[in-house]
């Protein structure tokens, strides 16, 4: 593989994201929403000799119905832009610290239960009123159950809300969202006859997943402190014994192995990587700031994130769009918000009785983007054959795909508009101050 052509290709697109980030921001969107329109652009848009942005590039993008695979440099963006939202979450751990997270567990808890299970019934519902094939419906409503947490981080992190009890509620519910999803979606596989996913499979799912967050979040609480404190002794001691501190392993350095240590048993275990990578950065939450671990660490996601953001635009096929399939992914958009909104809306009340209505809109807004995991649900459907035919039609996949890009674009507006309301802008003027 040469690597003049990688590096065209990055410089190009990142700096292109950069450009369609900027944009957005001085229109007062999120900018993540540029670098995805830029990533729908570069895939779809014929710019020079009939060819796109990606095809000039050549870039082959995966076409698992077509049965083309693609090629090495899609690749390299694929990781780079895998590596965008584990960082990420990381960054979005370091900032969590447990204490605040158990203070809203019960909420969150609440709002990841019927956050999940509200969009699947819709989606299951929608699909045997309409087609009545079970395997459609199956998996239409495992691509609407997960939340994609990253979109919601970023802006979350761009408004600087983290401190916020929503915030904490909203990234506490979408950790419990992944881990449930991803228990969803081994049953989904399951009823579909693969022979990967029997019942014991799906029951050590379960029990994996539910112990590796449970062992992480009393390690973090119990047992981080400890060895901080045996840390901080020890380099007492040799203060007091040589007069200038010891050269201990960079924090950093050690942060972001554990980081990747714990994405790579995550996804072994058959959980998402973005999880394990926020219960790492849990870790180390309590003395992120002190070391500047918290700054070193959105240096490295600043850059890697812009990737995953395009990733998600190049994902769209304008071509594959007919008149049915719009009317379809319409529908199934509504369907996608209006149930992720009541089920989590409704979390929020049952969690916390005095929730005021503008607390439940941050929530619920939060909740609604798919982003990559739907997508990633669409093209399992795509790889499993049953009685003869795919498990997902090429119509539903695309309309899947909307449905997850489409949440991704409306939800960062909506949820940047919901902090506004309830937090406005310190030192804002309005019409009735006087100056």
């Amino acid at each position: 593989m040469e690597i003049m052509p990688i590096l065209l290709m990055l410089g190009v697109l990142f700096a292109l994201a950069r450009i369609g980030n900027r944009l957005f921001e001085r229109m007062g969107m999120p900018g993540l929403i540029g670098e995805i329109m830029v990533g729908i652009i570069a895939a779809n848009l014929v710019i020079l000799d009939g060819e796109t942005l990606i095809e000039l590039l050549d870039i082959t993008l995966p076409d698992q119905i077509n049965g083309v695979g693609p090629n090495g440099r899609y690749v390299v963006l694929f990781a780079l832009a895998e590596l965008g939202v584990i960082f990420l979450l990381f960054s979005v751990g370091l900032e969590t610290k447990v204490k605040e997270l158990l203070s809203v567990g019960r909420t969150a808890l609440l709002v990841a239960v019927l956050g999940v299970a509200v969009p699947f019934v819709f989606g299951y519902a929608y699909i045997e009123f309409t087609e009545g094939d079970f395997h459609h419906a199956m998996f239409l409503a495992a691509a609407m159950v997960a939340t994609s947490v990253g979109i919601t981080a970023r802006v979350i992190k761009d408004m600087h809300m983290m401190e916020k009890r929503e915030s904490r509620i909203i990234i506490g519910a979408a950790i419990i969202d992944d881990v449930l999803g991803m228990i969803v979606l081994a049953i989904v596989k399951g009823t579909t006859g693969s022979s990967s996913s029997s019942l014991p499979d799906i029951a050590a799912i379960v029990v994996e997943a539910v112990a590796f967050v449970l062992v992480v979040i009393a390690f973090a609480k119990w047992g981080v402190p400890r060895i901080y404190e045996w840390s901080e002794a020890k380099k007492q001691r040799a203060i007091d014994r040589t007069g200038k501190p010891p050269q201990g392993i960079s924090l950093y350095a050690f942060g972001i192995v554990v980081c990747l240590a714990f994405a790579y048993f995550a996804e072994y275990i058959g959980l998402a990587g973005i999880i394990g990578a926020f219960l790492a950065g849990m870790l180390f939450a309590d003395h992120a700031w002190e070391s500047g671990m918290d700054k070193k660490v959105e240096a490295i996601t600043s850059f890697f994130i812009s990737f995953f953001f395009l990733h998600v635009g190049l994902q769209v096929d304008i071509d594959a769009i007919d008149g049915g399939v719009v009317v379809s992914a319409v529908i199934v958009i509504a369907l996608a918000v209006i149930s992720k909104y009541v089920g989590c809306g409704l979390g929020t009340r049952l969690g916390e009785r005095e929730a005021r209505m503008d607390s439940i809109n941050i929530v619920g807004c939060g909740m609604v983007p798919r982003g990559e995991v739907g997508i990633i649900v669409a093209s399992i459907g795509l790889g499993i054959i049953v009685e003869g035919r795919y498990a997902l039609s090429p119509e539903l996949y695309t309309v899947i795909v909307l449905m997850a890009v489409a949440t991704t674009i409306i939800a960062p507006p909506l949820l940047s508009r919901a902090y506004r309301e309830k937090y406005p802008p310190e030192y804002q003027i309005t019409s009735e101050d006087k100056i």
